[in-house]
């Protein structure tokens, strides 16, 4: 089963037992979180999509780490005038593990024409 969810302003598709890293969330820890923004649930063939979310749906996760990013260098450069600007920034986040997508689609009960083939 997998889902696809929203927070930080980005969208993310995670399965059960994956790592991701989200935007910063001000959780310690340990801790356990929620995601209640969850726009897509699927299983195989069978996918429910929400409009916008699906009602009921959520996904679970533990927080692993809070921490930084490599870093990333802004260099502002103009030839001949004697300018140069050296910048860096490391953007925060947060490492998450998925323990549980609830809310997914049902399984198809097989029909009696289905059972004797």
């Amino acid at each position: 089963m997998y889902a696809v969810f929203k927070t930080g302003g980005k969208q993310y598709r995670a399965s059960k037992g994956d790592r991701l890293k989200v935007e910063r969330l001000k959780v310690a820890e340990g801790d356990a979180v929620e995601f209640d923004e969850v726009l897509l649930v699927g299983e195989d063939d069978n996918v429910k999509v929400g409009s916008p979310v699906v009602s009921g749906s959520k996904v679970k996760a533990k927080v692993l780490a809070q921490a930084k990013a490599k870093k990333v260098e802004v260099v502002k450069f103009k030839r001949r005038t004697n300018y140069q600007r050296l910048q860096g920034h490391r953007q925060h986040y947060t490492e998450i593990e998925i323990t549980g997508i609830t809310g997914g689609p049902r399984k198809k009960k097989a029909t009696a024409q289905e059972t004797e083939a």
